[in-house]
């Protein structure tokens, strides 16, 4: 997956917007304004996702291309740094795995904002 793949698919979730929070290069996708996905879309491209932390460790151990996340909470939150040969099927297995996390963590009144969009 490619950098407008990985935003097509983000946006493609419910309720999920995109922005330009803190510079010109990491574009950050919420949902109802909690973040669940950040990519950095200059030449070193990066894509950091929210993850259970027994799994993060795990990720971390088995792909070498998966490190804590950058500029984040690393107990939360893993960088994968996007290359050539990662499946796309694995970017969005952890890019809803991310994306359920936070929905999971809203307050009642947004998740019923969210089922009724």
């Amino acid at each position: 997956m490619n950098i407008e793949d990985i935003r097509s698919y983000c946006l493609s979730k419910k309720c999920v917007t995109e922005s330009f929070p803190f510079d010109d290069t990491t574009l950050v996708f919420k949902v109802l304004s909690k973040m669940f996905a950040l990519v950095n879309i200059d030449e070193n491209h990066r894509l950091n996702v929210k993850c259970d932390p027994e799994e993060a460790i795990a990720l971390r151990e088995r792909y070498d291309f998966v490190i804590p996340g950058y500029h984040m909470n690393k107990k939360h939150w893993n960088t994968i740094i996007l290359a050539e040969g990662i499946p796309g099927s694995l970017l969005k297995e952890w890019i809803d795995d991310s994306y359920d996390l936070i929905v999971e963590k809203l307050p009642g009144k947004l998740k019923i904002q969210l089922d009724n969009t």
